[in-house]
């Protein structure tokens, strides 16, 4: 069986990292023997053109997408796309998303067959000899599908109990270069589970309340992993990493004792780290903790079922500080009951941790208590329409607030961080600025030139360096290569080459000489 999975776009504003979930489906099908390959639309443009093509090239039996609830449509698209061009492959989705949107999804979007629901890395391998054997389907637990007029769902799976045994996730089979180039940390996580009932979140429901840890051991050769595919920096994105002391000092103490050289980072409630916990994590190379706290009132607390207190939140940030960590505290607008009283509550409380913190407006997905219960919390779901799930924007009224409001408190702080970076890009411009300010703008620019070069595949619409230009020398390619992209990416034309030459001295794009010129393709 050959399976495409599709890593759906996803914007440069939520900081795309190599895709976990697309990676643990690729793992799954190739455990089952399948053929598997990525089409990665996360870091290279997309259209159905380019589609069409990699489709005749692989000629795959059944192609793949997983998304969240925010780039559901830009999967769903990508899928009808492949129905129209190859009306016989068939269509799979899963994800958080669609794991609690079976019916509507399959009744409203025909060209998707088949859904996954839930933890699906069983069910992959159970499913793939059976791919083209519909009769065979009713009876595979955790799928949904149509069956004539009927939908046909055989209901979640019990979850892995022993989860070492699921493979790595197939990171190779992602574009390693073009994520290398854009240079954000890789994620990973070391167990699965969460006995916590926050209402807005879907840890508990995805992915069981039992706490599933993977041995040190295997978390260790997962980083080793990563490292060796030319990363430097892993974020651990599970939020109950830190829920073990003496397991997180295992981990860190392999680190250090197979001499892995790495920046990281990770999440961690406030009420179960210490301060030992925090310095021995900062010994092995972790320089940054994310907290989400949610609110400074702790009536909200309470009513979100969040289970923390802010006088923990306090020591928390106190103690990661204390070990020389970078301490980031992430706080809701919007949450059940929300009132003028505890959005101010939330500023006074988040300004007096003094370290960095930042806001998320709240997305009640599918799944969560807050969606399938609303009525029952002082909040009312204003839109269905998934694309506006990005946390980006009000989508929730309270008794109180109406989304104008949040979005105004949102926009005073929005001005303050805005005005205070338009300063330093200002300072930018004059030389007014310190090394370390001056280095940030670099990489805001950086960023945003590699952003075009991925998602509008600039390497290979302008990589093509005939042999009639270089006039028997080679080194000429680089410098028209080069000149082409300044010429179609906007902004200071010396960034523009400091970052395709510091690209081509990694190694992450490279020269391909042959008899009509030089090629330069993504290594």
């Amino acid at each position: 069986m050959r399976v495409a999975v599709i890593a759906a776009p996803y914007p440069l504003e939520e900081f795309p990292s190599p895709p976990l979930g697309i990676s643990y489906v690729a793992a799954a099908f190739e455990k089952a023997g399948c053929d598997v390959r990525v089409f990665d639309y996360i870091i290279s443009g997309y259209s159905r053109e380019k589609l069409a093509a990699q489709l005749d090239e692989f000629q795959p039996d059944a192609v793949g997408a997983g998304s969240v609830t925010m780039n559901f449509y830009d999967a769903q698209k990508i899928l009808r796309d492949v129905k129209s061009i190859h009306p016989d492959i068939v269509t799979m989705m899963g994800g958080p998303h669609v794991s609690f949107t079976v019916e509507e999804t399959l009744r409203d979007y025909p060209e998707i067959d088949l859904i996954f629901i839930g933890e699906a890395d069983d069910t992959i391998v159970e499913f793939a000899p059976h791919w083209n054997e519909r009769a065979k389907w009713p009876g595979i637990g955790g799928i949904a599908f149509r069956q004539g007029r009927d939908i046909i769902n055989t209901g979640r799976r019990d979850f892995i109990a022993d989860v070492d045994r699921i493979p790595l996730p197939a990171r190779h089979l992602l574009p390693i270069s073009r994520y290398r180039a854009f240079g954000f940390p890789v994620s990973m996580i070391t167990g699965r589970g969460c006995p916590h009932g926050c209402i807005f979140c879907l840890g508990r429901k995805m992915v069981g309340s039992k706490l599933r840890r993977r041995s040190s051991d295997l978390v260790l050769d997962e980083i080793e992993h990563i490292l060796s595919l030319g990363f430097e920096r892993i974020n651990i994105a599970d939020d109950l990493f830190a829920a073990d002391e003496a397991r997180v000092k295992d981990i860190c103490r392999g680190i250090r004792d197979r001499n892995l050289k790495f920046g990281w980072s990770a999440f961690a409630r406030v009420d179960t780290v210490t301060q030992d916990m925090f310095d021995v994590m900062a010994a092995a190379g972790c320089d940054s903790i994310s907290f989400g706290i949610e609110s400074g009132s702790p009536e909200m607390l309470k009513r979100v079922r969040k289970g923390i207190t802010l006088r923990q939140a306090v020591e928390a940030v106190r103690m990661c500080k204390q070990s020389g960590m970078l301490a980031h505290a992430s706080f809701m607008v919007g949450l059940p009951g929300e009132t003028k009283e505890t959005l101010a509550q939330t500023d006074a409380f988040a300004r007096s941790l003094d370290t960095i913190f930042g806001y998320h407006y709240l997305s009640p997905f599918p799944g969560t208590t807050l969606c399938e219960k609303a009525e029952k919390y002082d909040v009312e779901i204003l839109t269905r329409d998934w694309s506006k799930y990005d946390a980006n924007d009000a989508i929730v009224r309270t008794g109180a607030l109406e989304p104008q409001d949040m979005r105004d408190f949102v926009a005073l702080y929005d001005r303050e961080m805005t005005g205070n970076w338009q300063d330093v890009m200002n300072n930018y411009k004059t030389g007014k600025n310190s090394a370390y300010d001056d280095l940030r703008v670099e990489g805001h620019y950086r960023m945003n030139i590699t952003f075009a070069i991925l998602k509008e595949d600039l390497v290979e619409r302008y990589g093509i360096i005939d042999a009639g230009l270089l006039n028997g020398n080679p080194d000429e390619a680089k410098r028209i290569f080069i000149q082409r992209l300044q010429k179609t990416i906007a902004g200071d034309p010396r960034l523009v080459d400091n970052t395709v030459s510091d690209y081509i001295a990694r190694g992450y794009i490279r020269p391909s000489n042959t008899d009509k010129g030089v090629v330069w393709k993504w290594g």
